[in-house]
């Protein structure tokens, strides 16, 4: 076991710390989490206009007026319907302190590259609109291979020195926007420039054909189960080793799921069949039980059933941040980490996690995520209630509960070997006088 380890050890290690390394996944990870309070937000107020309760529509709208549902509908529009922009402002200004260029400048330049390739609608009256969809879920990718590509743009044009440099004299301010004007220049046409070809194309914009043939498979992809199953065994074997494999999961799966939580935000919105079970919601809420691992039932078994002294006080230090998702202090302090016993049920626990909410949810039992972000700190049952009524609610307390039932019989291995050590210690103690001569 201890060879499989190691090799296993050597072999995924560099390969993940390689990825979550890399500065275009790093790029995109603080895209998500600049815009993931905005998200939040937009969805606090999509839950607001559209509470499940029996009489609350009519309530709304007897105390507001008819148009109650627009107080509530344009700061979900504003923050999750124009979440693209968002994001490549915080991507471009990621990657412009990677390369030590000037962000500002670099935020300007990819917003304008993006709005050259996003579609637009000649309205009535001869003026030019942009959907609000076009900024949404469905620009997502075309926004990120942007943002990307106008800031290698730009810093090639600075490796080559292609700007326009004033005297020291100029305030410098004023000198930041000439030396920009180069580097914009060059964006600007070479996006315009595939704009145009793609005009010639049958897909008639990048935006379209990015979403045939790029976006759409990925979403595809990301909502079957199989797929799901595949990225949580890398990710918990990546934590099995002391490497944080949500930061590396996230990176390359939380735009495609955060697209299908738009998809299904949208649905919700307008009162029509939410489209996908799995998505952030589906992740966040129903396979991190307490943090990735389910371990909130580890935790709770802690405070009940250990007998060793060490973990009666780990659980009443992890039970608390346990309830909100933080579960270092079981990873680190059982610890889970190259721990072959509690690697076991860490792994396979939201293996079965997200097969029970799937079917759960694909069976009609439990309704499918309506596209609310909430915190990820929210605590299980509450948030199950948030996305998914009371029957999420109740999935989550099943899901505990079966959390409870595969962890136990690892944990008490685990805790005998504990015990065993503690008495052996006292013993020691007792024969050497009393003195404890490793303190």
């Amino acid at each position: 076991m201890q060879k499989f380890i190691e090799s296993l050890e050597s072999k995924m290690g560099p390969i993940a710390m390689k990825l979550d390394g890399n500065r275009y996944i790093t790029a995109i990870k603080d895209g998500f989490f600049g815009v993931m309070s905005l998200l939040i937000i937009g969805s606090i107020f999509l839950l607001l206009g559209n509470i499940p309760i029996g009489g609350y529509a009519e309530f709304m709208s007897s105390l507001l007026g008819s148009d109650w549902a627009t107080y509530f509908t344009v700061p979900y529009d504003v923050t999750m319907n124009v979440m693209t922009v968002y994001v490549i402002i915080a991507m471009a200004r990621s990657l412009s302190r990677t390369y030590k260029l000037d962000g500002i400048a670099c935020i300007s330049i990819v917003v304008v590259a993006f709005l050259i390739l996003t579609p637009m609608l000649e309205l009535k009256d001869g003026g030019l609109g942009i959907p609000v969809t076009n900024l949404g879920a469905s620009g997502l990718f075309l926004g990120m291979i942007v943002a990307i590509a106008a800031v290698e743009i730009v810093r090639y044009i600075d490796k080559k020195g292609w700007k326009i440099k004033m005297p020291d004299s100029v305030p410098e301010n004023v000198a930041r926007s000439f030396s920009a004007l180069i580097p914009a220049l060059f964006v600007i046409i070479v996006f315009n420039l595939v704009r145009i070809l793609f005009t010639l194309t049958p897909f008639g914009t990048v935006q379209a054909f990015i979403y045939h043939y790029l976006q759409v498979p990925l979403l595809y992809l990301g909502d079957t189960l199989p797929a799901t199953l595949i990225v949580t065994i890398f990710e918990g074997v990546l934590w099995s080793f002391g490497i944080h494999g949500s930061n590396v999961v996230s990176g390359i799966m939380k735009p495609i799921w955060l697209a299908l939580t738009a998809d299904n935000a949208a649905a919700f919105s307008a009162g029509e069949a939410i489209p996908h079970i799995i998505n952030f919601q589906f992740y966040a809420n129903f396979m991190k039980v307490g943090g990735f691992g389910g371990t909130l039932g580890l935790a709770i078994i802690l405070v009940f059933f250990a007998k060793s002294k060490q973990y009666k006080t780990l659980g009443k230090l992890a039970i608390g941040p346990g309830i909100f998702g933080i579960n270092e202090p079981l990873i680190f302090g059982i610890p889970i980490v190259l721990n072959p016993i509690m690697m076991i049920p860490f792994i396979l626990n939201p293996l079965i996690l997200a097969t029970v909410a799937y079917f759960a949810m694909s069976s009609g039992l439990v309704p499918l995520t309506n596209g609310t972000n909430i915190p990820w700190t929210t605590p299980p049952i509450i948030a199950g209630f948030l996305v998914s009524g009371w029957k999420g609610a109740l999935l989550n307390v099943v899901q505990i509960g079966i959390s409870i039932l595969l962890y136990y019989p690892f944990f008490k291995s685990v805790d005998k070997i504990a015990v065993k050590n503690e008495k052996e210690q006292e013993q020691a103690e007792i024969s050497n006088g009393g003195v404890n001569f490793n303190s």
